[in-house]
């Protein structure tokens, strides 16, 4: 088959229509309700720096309250900021923390810092969405780059105002949660389903010979725990990750007129048309002439543009195109030889007829 080269990316997924095949498990495509992670946030200071620093009065104010609490009474306008930053210091709890745990931590700079390469966050408190503190971060900046220069000549690689501190969070506090004592358990689709909902009720009943699953929802699977798992949950959860179910994919055409992307789902169909795409380039050009005057003439060498405008129709030819399954409607695409911006076109032109059944979504 003769390969089709395209201006732009263009994505085709392409997949079996048999869809005893197409099967994920549970794992994959649905998560334990309540098994999540949790964001984390605090306010802190990056010292060290070079005089990369921050140059606001809020620094100054920030850098007066922490030296008070170390029992140092200075005046905010008598400190010289240059060589702190203030940043923001975020992190990820992980589902089922333990006290003692570390996670990394970003350091991100909020005020005016040009660098924060070099620099130690300073102790920082990291509180989740209910205001407790559940971890400490603190330690040396690694911005994996770097900035140098002055005035008109500078020099930089990567971002040297966002840095990562790898463990420089510990776990200080716990999310009370146990397991064991559930009598019941929530697995949440990632995508909500009906068919996919159905599917995995159907499939957990099946492996655990018994009606213990029932879909709530398209998203929502309530599992009781049977007799013989009370107090082994995390045995339960592990065999039902690990059940394979059909997976039933809506049509659907995704695109990205940015990048010039299209993805193309299996389930897209289209009716019989006939596509007639073609296009009008409009070509100006300006040359500039130099006039010369006559000898001994008291005329002055000038500079004449010469404009020129051409027009070029490309002839649009009628193509029939429909398909009963995603090759058939790839072939006929890539015959046409469009870029992906002209298949852009086409295909919400199409969806404009009726004759493309899918949903198209752009994003």
């Amino acid at each position: 088959m003769k390969k089709i080269v395209f201006s732009a990316v263009l994505v085709l997924i392409l997949l079996l229509p048999n869809h005893a095949v197409n099967a994920d498990r549970i794992k994959d495509i649905a998560s334990i309700e309540g098994v999540r992670e949790n964001q984390l946030v605090g306010y802190g200071l990056v010292v060290g720096l070079n005089g990369s620093g921050d140059k606001g009065r809020a620094t100054m104010q920030s850098m007066a309250n922490m030296l008070a609490r170390m029992g140092l009474t200075v005046n905010p306008r008598d400190i010289k900021p240059k060589d702190t930053a203030t940043v923001m210091v975020t992190a990820t709890l992980p589902p089922f923390p333990r006290a003692g745990n570390r996670v990394d931590a970003l350091v991100s700079a909020m005020a005016d810092a040009k660098d924060i390469q070099g620099g130690t966050l300073i102790m920082t408190p990291l509180q989740g969405p209910d205001g407790k503190v559940y971890g400490i971060a603190q330690g040396p900046v690694s911005i994996g780059g770097f900035a140098a220069g002055t005035g008109g000549t500078n020099i930089q690689k990567n971002h040297p105002t966002v840095g990562r501190i790898p463990n420089g969070v510990i776990i200080e506090r716990e999310i009370p949660m146990s397991l064991n004592s559930l009598t019941e358990v929530k697995i949440i689709l990632h995508n909500p389903d009906f068919t996919v909902a159905s599917n995995m009720m159907r499939e957990i009943n099946r492996a655990l010979k018994s009606g213990y699953a029932a879909a709530l929802d398209p998203s929502t699977i309530a599992l009781k725990v049977p007799e013989s798992y009370k107090g082994r949950i995390v045995e339960l959860i592990r065999f039902v990750e690990n059940i394979n179910v059909a997976i039933d994919m809506p049509a659907k055409v995704i695109i990205n007129e940015r990048t010039g992307t299209v993805v193309i789902g299996e389930n897209v169909r289209i009716s019989p048309v006939a596509i007639a795409h073609g296009g009008l380039t409009v070509e100006i050009t300006t040359e500039y002439q130099v006039s010369q005057p006559s000898p001994f003439s008291t005329g002055k060498t000038v500079v004449v543009p010469s404009r020129k405008v051409t027009a070029k129709e490309e002839k649009a030819h009628l193509i029939q195109v429909s398909g009963a399954s995603l090759g058939e409607v790839v072939r006929a695409l890539n015959a046409m030889g469009v870029t992906s911006r002209d298949l852009i076109a086409i295909l919400q032109a199409l969806k404009a007829s009726g004759a493309l059944r899918a949903e198209l979504e752009i994003i």
